[in-house]
């Protein structure tokens, strides 16, 4: 299984994962005075739910009137992700004739040059989002509430998803879908299709991104565990990527955790979520990814499920979704809820990581 690997593989991994840290480390209080100096954050409080009808318990759940906290944090984890991308891209053409700075470029069309795309592609939509929601750019949306309108948000979530599914049938010929303990299945184009309800599946989970610390923690394990399992695949490009975003989510959790000094936000979910689920088609395991990113879906199906019921039955299932503001609700601080989230997610990575090894 890890045959072929040694420690210049080791060193690839961990060199560009420690400065993704160090870099993010270094350039958030640069971020920090600039998005409170701007006051990038929200001018109002959230009133509205998804449904249009108000959300009283949820703007007292995650409405703090007593500090405004700026959004666009995930700038941390973008900059801290591409400085690390570009500067060992550089290293290695500068010293070419160096054998072992020449092994540290991760950019690779078969594996990495999609997830590092739609990270990039995710990022540039968040940012113009997270400009709106905090009223520098003026899209109000139906709901007299400032961000992008949801449904312009779910067209390029869907033709991202579309991109990327173009690019792995018809670039890469990937039209087979791992089905655990049983093999590969032919799909064909309908890998296509596939890809557009991934994203917009994983997408849907961005309302998570709701207390200090938990998105950001949350992925930071997600990112690990599919590092290892690029690992295990002997996929080094993809594994070199997976922790030197893993690295820059450690420096904005630094600062995120309560209280904290930023929040993720569009800017930061985005390039996230798209980039997460092409890493786990690449690395055959999308069907592993509701397990491992267990969380995540939760938070989308339990959603799902209180508004249909409050649709068809005219009652609540949950006391309030997102399901984590629920335990809000219910007497849980926000800290023992974030940080059994990630105990959580822990225990799912682990249990992800060891139903692919057995299949």
């Amino acid at each position: 299984m890890f045959n072929q690997f040694n420690y210049i593989n080791i060193l690839k991994i961990l060199l560009p994962s420690i400065t993704a840290f160090i870099f993010g480390m270094l350039i958030t209080p640069i971020i920090a005075h600039y998005l409170y100096k701007y006051k990038v954050w929200k001018k109002k409080e959230r009133e509205i739910s998804i449904d249009g009808n108000t959300a009283t318990i949820t703007a007292n759940i995650l409405n703090d009137r007593e500090r405004n906290v700026p959004r666009m944090g995930g700038l941390v984890v973008v900059f801290a992700t591409l400085f690390s991308i570009i500067l060992f891209f550089i290293l290695s053409n500068i010293f070419e004739m160096n054998f072992i700075l020449q092994k540290f470029n991760f950019i690779s069309r078969n594996q990495t040059w999609l997830p590092i795309a739609v990270f990039i592609l995710g990022a540039m939509i968040g940012f113009i989002d997270d400009l709106a929601s905090a009223q520098i750019i003026n899209l109000k949306n139906k709901y007299q509430e400032y961000g992008m309108p949801l449904r312009y948000r779910l067209i390029f979530v869907s033709l991202f998803g579309l991109l990327s599914g173009y690019w792995f049938y018809f670039k890469l010929a990937f039209s087979t879908i791992h089905i655990p303990f049983y093999g590969d299945i032919m799909i064909g184009v309908l890998i296509i299709p596939f890809f557009i309800i991934l994203f917009l599946a994983i997408y849907g989970a961005s309302i998570i991104d709701g207390l200090d610390g938990l998105s950001g923690g949350i992925f930071a394990i997600l990112f690990g565990t599919y590092g290892l399992i690029s690992v295990i695949n002997n996929q080094i490009d993809i594994a070199t990527l997976c922790f030197v975003i893993a690295g820059a989510l450690l420096a904005f959790l630094w600062f995120n955790i309560p209280p904290a000094r930023f929040y993720l936000s569009e800017v930061g979910y985005m390039p996230l979520a798209f980039s997460l689920a092409v890493i786990a088609v690449i690395t055959n395991s999308v069907l592993f990814l509701p397990i491992i990113a267990f969380p995540l879906f939760a938070t989308v199906l339990t959603t799902i499920l209180q508004l249909l019921s409050k649709k068809i039955y005219k009652r609540k299932i949950f006391p309030v979704t997102p399901i984590h503001n629920s335990f809000v609700y219910i007497g849980w601080s926000k800290e023992k809820v974030v940080m059994r989230y990630w105990i959580l997610t822990m225990i799912c990575a682990l249990i992800g990581l060891s139903l692919y090894l057995i299949s």
